[in-house]
C-alpha cells in the first residue's frame, strides 16, 4: 500500500465520526448492475436498508421502487442526496457522474460507495478523494473481487509460498463482441469515451488491475500499446501492457474485445520459482496450481448477490463494528492512473 493510500485511509478511518446503527441507503443509478449483484446484498447485510432510488427516467425509477419495495423514488440526484432519510448513497451510474454525484453526496456528509471503474478519469478520482478527506467522509469502490473467496484463496496460496518466489504474472482476455457492438446507432456506454472513460478495457480491465494491485501490491510503472482494430467504435478495442510492481515484480497483459467467438480467454498466470497458478477473473474457473508435487484444483462458493461481502464490510465499518474496508477511494485511484498510462493519455 503507498503512502499516500495509508495515509488518506488512515486520515478518514481516525477521524471521529458518527457510527450509524442502521444505514439507510439511497441509490443513484439503478440498472442492470442493481438487480442482483448489488441491490439485494444491501437489504440482506443486518443494519442496513435500502429506502430511496434515483434514475433520470422517473418510470423507471418508481418501476425499480415499485418491484423491490423501497418507499420513495426520484429522477433527480440532487433531490436524493438531500432526503434527510438517506444517510448513505450508492452511486451505480455510468463513470462520468461518479465524481459530480460522489462529490455532492460527501459535501452533504453522506459517505459514498460507486461502481467501478471509480471515475471516467484520474483526475477525477484524485479530486473525489480530496473531497474526502477534506469533508472526513469515507468514500468506497465496487471492487469487490478483494472479498471474494476465489480471491482469497488466491491470496492465500500466494502468500504461503508455495510458489516460491513470484518471477512473473500475465493477464491474458480475449472476448468476441457482443451484438451491440455491431449497431452504430445505438452502441453500448461502455464505448463511448465521454461517459465510460474508454472503451471494455475500462470497464473489464479495471477488475483485473485492481485485483493484482490487491494481490501483489501497488502497480507502480507501466507501458502500453492500444489500438482500434474491428472499427465498431472509435475507442481502443485492443491493448497490450507491460507493468512492474512496486516490489520490483514485472508483469505483463492482453486484452482483445474483437477475438472470434472460439478464442475466448479469461485467465491470470502466477509464475514463481516453485511452481505456477491458474486463476480467472470473470469465469471463476478452478484455481490450478502446478508444482513438483503435482496439480490440484481449488474452488471456492461466491455469494448469491456477489458484491454481499464487500458491502457487509462497509455497512459494519458504517455501524462501528469493523475496520476500514478494503476497497477504497486511494485504492481504485490507483488503478485508474494505471489504465491512463497504458492507453498513453499521461506519461508512466
Amino acid at each position: 500500500m503507498s503512502e499516500l493510500t495509508m495515509s488518506l485511509d488512515a486520515k478518514i478511518e481516525s477521524q471521529t465520526h458518527k457510527h450509524i446503527n442502521m444505514v439507510n441507503w439511497g441509490f443513484i443509478g439503478c440498472g442492470d448492475v442493481t438487480e442482483k449483484k448489488s441491490g439485494p446484498a444491501f437489504r440482506k447485510v443486518a443494519g442496513s436498508d435500502v429506502v430511496a432510488v434515483m434514475r433520470r427516467n422517473g418510470d423507471k425509477a418508481r418501476d425499480y421502487a415499485q418491484r423491490h419495495g423501497i418507499g420513495r423514488w426520484y429522477d433527480n440526484a440532487e433531490a436524493l442526496i438531500n432526503d434527510p432519510q438517506v444517510d448513505a448513497v450508492y452511486v451505480a451510474t455510468p463513470p462520468g457522474s461518479h465524481a459530480e454525484h460522489a462529490i455532492a453526496a460527501m459535501r452533504a456528509g453522506k459517505p459514498v460507495y460507486v461502481e467501478k471503474p471509480m471515475a471516467a478519469t484520474w483526475a477525477e478520482c484524485l479530486e473525489m478523494n480530496r473531497v474526502s478527506e477534506e469533508t472526513g467522509v469515507p468514500l468506497f469502490v465496487a471492487y469487490y473481487r478483494r472479498t471474494l473467496p476465489y480471491f482469497l484463496r488466491v491470496k492465500q496460496l500466494i502468500e504461503s509460498g508455495v510458489l516460491g518466489e513470484l518471477s512473473t504474472v500475465e493477464i491474458r482476455f480475449a472476448t468476441p463482441p457482443g451484438r451491440d457492438d455491431h449497431d452504430p446507432e445505438h452502441l453500448p456506454w461502455r464505448v463511448k469515451k465521454e461517459i465510460a472513460g474508454g472503451g471494455y478495457f475500462y470497464d473489464l480491465a479495471s477488475h483485473q488491475l485492481d485485483l493484482l494491485d490487491f494481490l501483489l501490491g501497488e502497480i507502480t510503472e507501466a507501458v502500453g500499446f492500444s489500438c482500434n482494430m474491428g472499427g465498431l467504435y472509435e475507442v481502443e478495442d485492443s491493448v497490450t501492457a507491460a507493468f512492474r510492481f512496486q516490489s520490483g515484480l514485472p508483469g505483463s497483459g492482453s486484452w482483445s474485445f474483437v477475438a472470434p467467438s472460439d478464442s475466448r480467454s479469461d485467465l491470470i498466470h502466477f509464475t514463481g520459482t516453485k511452481g505456477k497458478l491458474t486463476c480467472s477473473t470473470f469465469l471463476f474457473t478452478p484455481i490450478r496450481l502446478e508444482t513438483a508435487h503435482g496439480v490440484e484444483e481449488f474452488m471456492e462458493t461466491n455469494p448469491e448477490n456477489i458484491q454481499y461481502h464487500l458491502i457487509e464490510s462497509i455497512v459494519n465499518y458504517l455501524n462501528g463494528k469493523g475496520r476500514m474496508p478494503v476497497s477504497t477511494g486511494s485504492t481504485a485511484a490507483r488503478t485508474n492512473r494505471i489504465m491512463e498510462v497504458i492507453l498513453g493519455n499521461m506519461p508512466g
